[in-house]
């Protein structure tokens, strides 16, 4: 059951992990809050360049969320980090790199587009984007007085079978690459290309939305990119930079059409960036928790809305001390958890129980004796769960069987060793 959309802070948040990426930050954000994108969590990895001064408008004006990355931290684990903290409060993530621009092929945003190719397939985790590799326009060096798509404006002929996602967070178990990503069960990415169910081998250019991967640039650009990164490419780089332009990169096909897409998104947007309203992220909280205050709200109310209630959860504590009083506040994550609790006794998927599962180091810091329940619930489930995955340890998948049952069972011991004060009841 889809939550409703007025929960969420955000409708669509890009995550993305950069470093000295100064030179081209600024085009990067302004064509992305065109192209429908509400929020970016920017993990800096440590620059030593301008970004700091680069992104302090856009952070003071609501639009990013700057989050310091050490140098030995790894990308995979900075987006899981990323769909743990903020799962609930957007719509949709992506996670990009600061040489990626999505493209949707016709005036439309990417949520829109998103939201389009969505529509009836109640499975649906995320939905996979392919690369395009622009190359170098046979440039040797660097004008940074033009922006990347203005320079770079041919590309290889035909898509890379290299991947994105758009995913809905809520759907996300984890990433194990940052292209990739494991759905709770259940749940499944889209190649929209032909709609079905990922993987797809007949790559083809879509006709609703692409990636521009702006990898190479200038041969100055790339070969300072090499000597940053050499680490990463090896220990000779100026090997890797020779190898990589005489038999990758490619200038095939001149496509200025992102640039066209860029000045219609102009004319659409103009001057406009989507702000958080609060009066209508309370209205939904209001509506979507109201039906549960009452003593006898029927059984059925609360059939498949976990995603739902977590996520009224989830926002009661964002809009405490925000909109909400702390009474207030506290009312409402109160009726949350009590709409998760009872939700835990219709019928509720293994997602479900999952994606509750993957919050509840953060439900159990709360103070309410609602929790207690919540955690024995969890206990009784996990252990049923337990029961069936053992009745199938033969399945010819059994592998992945043990793995099940074995994190099922930490999982329960740890809520079965978790020790509450005694004023919880």
């Amino acid at each position: 059951m889809a939550v409703d959309k007025n929960l969420f802070l955000y409708d669509l948040a890009v995550v993305s992990m950069l470093k000295n990426e100064g030179p081209y930050l600024k085009e990067w954000l302004d064509y992305h809050i065109l192209a429908g994108v509400d929020h970016f969590f920017i993990y800096d990895h440590n620059s030593p360049d301008n970004m700091k001064e680069i992104l302090r408008p856009y952070v003071e004006r609501g639009i990013v969320t700057c989050i310091f990355a050490p140098d030995k931290r790894k990308q995979v684990d900075t987006f899981n980090e990323a769909v743990q903290l903020y799962r609930f409060f957007c719509r949709y993530m992506t996670f990009i790199d600061g040489d990626e621009f999505i493209f949707p092929q016709s005036n439309k945003s990417i949520l829109e587009v998103t939201d389009e190719i969505f529509q009836n397939k109640s499975t649906a985790g995320g939905l996979v984007i392919n690369w395009i590799m622009y190359g170098s326009n046979n440039l040797e060096k660097a004008d940074y007085s033009k922006g990347v798509l203005e320079r770079f404006t041919r590309h290889a002929n035909k898509l890379k079978d290299t991947i994105k996602t758009i995913a809905n967070p809520r759907k996300v178990d984890y990433m194990f690459t940052p292209h990739y990503m494991v759905y709770f069960d259940g749940y499944h990415q889209l190649d929209e290309v032909s709609l079905h169910f990922f993987p797809n081998t007949n790559y083809k250019i879509s006709d609703k939305i692409i990636m521009n991967h702006y990898f190479y640039k200038s041969h100055e650009e790339f070969q300072n990119k090499m000597a940053r990164n050499s680490a990463a490419y090896g220990k000779n780089p100026e090997e890797r930079l020779k190898k990589t332009f005489s038999h990758e990169e490619s200038n095939d096909v001149y496509d200025d059409s992102i640039l066209k897409y860029r000045n219609s998104r102009q004319k659409i947007m103009g001057e406009k960036i989507n702000q958080i309203n609060y009066g209508k992220i309370y209205g939904a909280l209001v509506n979507n928790l109201a039906p549960t205050f009452q003593r006898n709200a029927p059984k059925e109310f609360f059939n498949g809305k976990m995603e739902t209630f977590l996520t009224c959860r989830k926002l009661a504590e964002y809009l405490r001390g925000r909109i909400l009083d702390e009474e207030s506040g506290k009312f409402f994550e109160e009726a949350a958890l009590r709409a998760i609790y009872k939700t835990l006794f219709t019928n509720v998927s293994i997602a479900d129980i999952k994606l509750l599962l993957s919050e509840m180091p953060n439900i159990l810091t709360r103070d309410y004796p609602i929790v207690k329940n919540i955690v024995e619930a969890c206990i009784k489930i996990l252990s049923q769960i337990k029961d069936s995955v053992r009745n199938t340890i033969n399945d010819p998948k059994k592998m992945l069987m043990w793995r099940q049952f074995t994190e099922y069972d930490y999982l329960m011991r740890m809520l079965q060793s978790f020790k509450f004060p005694e004023n919880k009841g």
